[in-house]
């Protein structure tokens, strides 16, 4: 009896262990997000107007995505996600964004890409298998600024609000086309067998690499209403 205890303690532990690895590259991905997140709160004048950031459900920070010649081609942007649960924030999802053929950003040698859900029911959409930006959950280049706010018709009945930095400049982006889905092969190596909405749902422990960017979504959103 004492045998079969011990044995499956060891082997609870060796689960534990598997899914709490996180791949050095995702690792490094989620303190490339916080440093997105924090650069962009910090020029609000130039960045994302404060009330949509404060409505927003969820926050997808994909950092870093590289450009092919003049257009995107068929490569994969990773990035993470992350929702709000009460006052604090779940532990992140991790994300990938098959490329469309934006040709916005025509010069530019990398871009990072931020993505504020807006509501629920458009957060579902996301942890499903895929969603296809623009045909199964609306999308729209999100206003910048202060004064951004003024929005139009098609800002007020998106699910999402897409923006892309390109040399510290932030501005909205049409990212219609997009194929959005949780990266299934990370999150199985960092949470075990969870599905991405139990993560979301926080069921899942934050990983300790993970807890920069979560911190810094914290820190962001209390700053904004004025909380200390």
């Amino acid at each position: 009896m004492r045998r079969i205890l011990w044995g499956t303690l060891i082997w609870l532990i060796g689960i534990g262990a598997a899914a709490a690895a996180i791949p050095s590259s995702d690792a490094k991905r989620l303190n490339e997000a916080a440093q997105v997140v924090t650069e962009l709160r910090a020029t609000p004048e130039k960045g994302i107007p404060a009330d949509l950031w404060d409505k927003a459900a969820c926050v997808v920070v994909i950092p870093g995505m590289k450009k092919a010649a003049f257009v995107f081609g068929g490569e994969y942007g990773k990035g993470v996600m992350s929702c709000r649960t009460g006052n604090s924030w779940s532990a992140p999802v991790f994300m990938q964004l098959a490329k469309g053929s934006w040709g916005l950003q025509i010069g530019a040698q990398a871009i990072d890409l931020v993505l504020l859900v807006m509501n629920r029911e458009g957060a579902d959409k996301l942890l499903g298998d895929k969603v296809t930006l623009g045909a199964d959950a609306a999308i729209a280049a999100g206003p910048v600024g202060r004064s951004g706010t003024a929005a139009t018709d098609a800002r007020l009945s998106a699910e999402i609000l897409s923006y892309s930095r390109t040399k510290g400049i932030f501005a909205g982006i049409d990212l219609s086309g997009g194929v959005l889905r949780p990266d299934k092969d990370v999150n199985e190596k960092v949470y075990g067998a969870k599905a991405a909405t139990e993560i979301i749902a926080s069921t899942a422990s934050t990983p300790a690499e993970a807890r920069a960017f979560v911190n810094t979504l914290g820190r962001e959103a209390r700053a904004t209403t004025g909380q200390r």
